[in-house]
């Protein structure tokens, strides 16, 4: 028996909100396709604690864990549930990667900027995207932006993620004589997150669903059962209020005029950079997958989408989390058939579903979740191939970008090296026409910053 027989007024319902016979497409495709994109970016659950972890804390690094991954569930369902239900695409939203990463080692471990500040920009972040997206700015935002700087930025954040996974689990260490070294290849750790690199990587090179989440998980198992980290202290629990957490923000709104002024600006604008340049990139990707790009070029209600990213960034930093932002990893969900906002719907009911499983991702080792953001790294580095390389004002704008972000661990560096360079370069290239007075105004702001504050 099928479901249109056991509930036909039901389904005809949601089939008439979610217009599934235009989109030509059923229930089960939207919840099928929904549980593909859930298990392709489920790694996030594990992940953005273990990142935030590093710099979000009260004593010890972690002990705020578990509110960490609360927050990143309840902001992740949050954003996908207005994308399906405001927007109605089958895209889902979680807490950035490269943001999340740029959150806590640059801007509160290197920077020494207070987390409740960073969580104080984050909220920032998200009401001036909202005005942004009412205001029909974001357009013009990303028209001044040159395309090698766009590209080069996605694959820079890969290269800081990947080098963080790398340090953090001994692979990469510091040397007196070299800067780096490689690390002592028979430590345990070491050593099992070799050996998780390979496992994730032959999931990923044979297209298994959920291949990152996959080797997450196999990783973990396999350090728990050699006793290289020791078991979750439960597997299944009741979601704990985030009262360290919630409302953070609002106590860090305080520290932001108390602070070092172009510091933070120079932070906001580095948040609302990546996240526009990412949302917008995804979106289009996304859009022409699903066949919703047209003939013109642009995406319908795309306002609305970028409204979901801009309300889950804004309640993400009231909860206690970076950025939130489109994944790409929808892709999983529209090949399985997914083409309404009920494919995201069935991703955030599962996003809250999965605070009940909190202890479980609290005991996952930071060796299990290395492998997966090498991998991310690899992912985001494919942006590279769309830089004009064969013109050396576009390559070395887009080389200095991708290479200073993760040797100075700082995104924003990078980023403003490009944006710093592109101009000039243009100019001294004899095509000053193909700038414009938008750059030149975003490289002075950088100027001004180093010679204010310096990097």
């Amino acid at each position: 028996m099928t479901m249109t027989e056991n509930s036909p007024s039901q389904e005809n319902a949601i089939s008439k909100f979610f217009q599934f016979q235009p989109l030509q497409t059923n229930l089960r495709t939207e919840i099928v396709s929904g549980v593909t994109t859930f298990v392709t970016m489920a790694y996030i659950l594990a992940v953005n604690p273990d990142i935030l972890s590093n710099a979000i804390f009260l004593e010890t690094p972690g002990d705020l864990f578990g509110e960490i991954a609360i927050a990143t569930a309840l902001s992740a369902a949050i954003a996908t549930l207005i994308m399906g239900l405001y927007a109605n695409y089958p895209f889902a939203l979680a807490p950035g990667m490269g943001l999340n990463a740029y959150f806590a080692f640059s801007v509160v471990l290197s920077q020494g900027i207070s987390w409740r500040v960073a969580l104080g920009a984050i909220f920032i972040e998200g009401l001036i995207f909202i005005a942004l997206t009412f205001g029909n700015i974001r357009a013009q935002i990303v028209t001044a932006i040159p395309s090698g700087i766009k590209h080069a930025t996605a694959a820079g954040i890969g290269l800081f993620i990947a080098y963080i996974a790398l340090t953090k689990t001994g692979l990469i260490i510091s040397s007196e004589a070299t800067v780096t070294t490689l690390g002592d290849l028979s430590q345990p750790t070491v050593l099992i997150t070799l050996i998780g690199i390979l496992i994730t990587a032959a999931f990923v090179v044979r297209r298994i669903t959920g291949a990152l989440l996959w080797g997450i998980i196999a990783t973990a198992l396999l350090g728990w059962i050699l006793g290289i980290a020791p078991w979750p202290q439960g597997f299944i629990s009741l979601p704990q209020f985030p009262g360290d957490l919630l409302g953070q923000a609002f106590v860090g709104l305080g520290g932001i005029l108390e602070g070092n002024f172009w510091q933070l600006i120079t932070v906001i604008f580095v948040f609302l950079f990546v996240d526009l340049f990412d949302t917008v990139g995804t979106l289009t990707g996304l859009g022409m997958k699903t066949g919703y790009i047209n003939e013109k070029g642009e995406l319908p209600r795309a306002n609305r989408a970028f409204i979901a990213d801009a309300v889950g960034t804004t309640i993400g930093g009231i909860l206690g989390t970076s950025t939130v932002t489109t994944y790409i990893e929808s892709a999983s969900g529209i090949s399985e058939g997914g083409r309404s906002g009920f494919n995201a719907i069935t991703v955030a009911v599962l996003f809250l579903l999965s605070m009940l499983f909190i202890p479980l991702l609290a005991g996952i080792p930071s060796f299990a979740t290395a492998p997966t953001l090498i991998i991310v790294g690899v992912l985001m580095m494919a942006s590279v191939r769309s830089i004009a390389w064969d013109d050396p004002a576009e390559s070395i704008s887009a080389f200095l970008t991708l290479f200073i972000m993760p040797l100075s661990y700082s995104i924003a560096d990078g980023f403003a090296a490009g944006l710093i360079a592109y101009p000039i370069l243009k100019t001294l290239q004899g095509k000053w026409s193909e700038t414009t007075i938008a750059m030149w105004v975003l490289a002075a702001i950088f100027v001004l910053k180093f010679v204010l504050v310096g990097g």
